[in-house]
């Protein structure tokens, strides 16, 4: 297993991997700068400015661990793969995003001031 720590995000992967509708996935309940919003969903807080309210490590919690900042976010883990609900059986026990994934959209987060 390779430490997050270990890895360097990229990015302009990372805002790939969050403006798709079936990797990251993120563009499905949130505004993300650059997507039209008519592609983008509104469940989730706009994530324009991400990067100059939060750290690396908030924004990292918010992302391993969002039911710490609202117990019932409909938000999954993107690394976690146990105590998860309502999560297809095709996606059963499978991270939602890889360790280099997780570093690429935190890379891309931190751009967004």
């Amino acid at each position: 297993m390779v430490l997050a720590a270990a890895l360097v995000g990229d990015p302009l992967r990372g805002a790939q991997i969050v403006a798709s509708r079936t990797t990251g996935l993120c563009v499905l309940c949130h505004a993300v700068p650059g997507v039209p919003s008519v592609h983008a969903g509104t469940i989730g807080p706009d994530l324009a400015g991400g990067g100059a309210r939060y750290t690396k490590a908030q924004l990292r919690e918010r992302l391993v661990t969002p039911e710490r900042f609202n117990p019932r976010t409909i938000m999954p883990s993107v690394s976690r793969t146990d105590g998860l609900h309502r999560v297809a059986s095709t996606r059963a026990g499978q991270p939602l995003l890889e360790p280099q994934q997780v570093e690429d959209v935190l890379a891309y987060l931190e751009t967004l001031r």
